[in-house]
């Protein structure tokens, strides 16, 4: 995790920028659509989707459920396969 998307004046604390150690846009937009979560050091996990490129260089947008707390700056985040995700949310959805 990099940073916050952020502008001059204004912090999206849902956008998050993720580095991958990918090597172009092209690899980077391949990631767009996957889960990703972050688990915090007591436990809670919170969980986003990876929308989109962001710049050249392979960096990701991802966009969580909840703004993450200013301590998930440089730490690690898992990355989830779309289709497993999609199959969690239908299951949730029939309860």
């Amino acid at each position: 995790m990099v940073q916050f998307r952020r502008g001059r004046h204004r912090i999206h604390e849902k956008h998050y920028l993720l580095d991958f150690d990918l090597k172009s846009r092209e690899e980077a937009k391949k990631m767009a659509g996957k889960s990703v979560t972050w688990k915090s050091p007591a436990g809670k996990v919170i969980s986003g989707k990876i929308s989109d490129a962001h710049g050249n260089k392979g960096i990701v947008r991802a966009i969580f459920e909840r703004g993450l707390p200013g301590q998930a700056i440089t730490t690690e985040i898992e990355i989830h396969d779309a289709e497993k995700s999609e199959k969690k949310e239908l299951k949730g959805a029939k309860k």
